[in-house]
């Protein structure tokens, strides 16, 4: 039977498909538009299916012959996921991974935290064996430095010091690839970190290493930032980052569930930027 995985051509779920694939097992990604250039680089093999989170019917033709499937917090209302998570058992489903964001904050008057916490009540009241991954801040979050990296050697942004344990979209999808597949990971949440913190100005400094230059690092205040970030971000999600920011309460934290999920450490930052100095070049 295929294993359904929503978020195909992203970068965990894109890394999820590759290492299913060359584990044997038949794969069918879901992605809202078949045609695009990053669906066509699937590996061979791959169904590509058509479907959106926003019309849970669309994923009817998706879900036929299914027990196992990923999702991703990406889009859709509370009522949404509680129709296409009906859907999902009627049609044989049993188990699923969901890759969202952790809700500890309980923050009510956050409308992006409280709809995350929407989801996570949906999923876990859907009856369906279902594993929670909250991992940590993505290494791939560092392509958003790319363009400045390439035209003008520097990344600007606040908070140099700011000490995240960066994980590699690999060992995120190495994880539900376990939980997917083996029993004993039902109703269990886990948080993959990449195995060492890595301030922010160190990983320019990486970036620069893997591409044989030096990358310069500017830091800002939140003021700059705030106004560097005004026509790329909303401005609630702006704050939401500088608030972030200046919360260093378990700053640089390393989970063990990488090791523990998949028996093996996590990857590098270091290991990330030889792979990806392409796309800072």
């Amino acid at each position: 039977m295929p294993i359904l995985v929503a978020g195909a051509t992203g970068t965990v779920g894109g890394s999820l498909v590759r290492q299913l694939v060359e584990a044997g097992h038949e794969v069918r990604a879901l992605t809202r538009n078949p045609e695009s250039e990053a669906a066509a680089a699937l590996p061979a093999g791959v169904e590509v299916v058509k479907g959106s989170f926003l019309e849970p019917q669309s994923l009817v033709p998706a879900l036929r012959d299914v027990e196992r499937m990923h999702l991703v917090s990406i889009e859709g209302s509370a009522e949404n996921w509680a129709e296409m998570l009906e859907l999902a058992k009627k049609a044989g489903v049993r188990r699923l991974t969901h890759l969202g964001h952790n809700d500890e904050s309980k923050d009510d008057d956050h409308p992006l935290e409280a709809w995350h916490r929407q989801v996570h009540r949906a999923i876990e009241g859907s009856g369906l064996e279902w594993t929670h991954l909250f991992p940590g801040e993505f290494m791939a979050n560092t392509w958003q430095w790319a363009e400045s990296i390439k035209g003008k050697g520097e990344v600007r942004s606040p908070f140099g010091d700011w000490n995240s344990a960066l994980v590699h979209e690999a060992d995120i999808a190495a994880v539900a690839m376990v939980a997917l597949l083996e029993d004993g990971h039902a109703g269990k949440t886990y948080q993959p970190t990449g195995p060492e913190p890595v301030r922010r100005r160190d990983a320019v400094r990486m970036i620069g290493e893997a591409l044989g230059t030096e990358i310069r690092f500017v830091e800002l205040t939140p003021d700059q930032a705030r106004r560097e970030w005004a026509d790329v971000y909303p401005p609630d999600i702006i704050e939401w980052f500088l608030e972030m920011g200046t919360d260093y309460e378990g700053v640089g934290w390393v989970s063990p569930d990488v090791v523990e999920v998949t028996g093996r450490p996590g990857r590098t930052f270091a290991q990330w930027t030889r792979e990806h100095a392409g796309d800072f070049r």
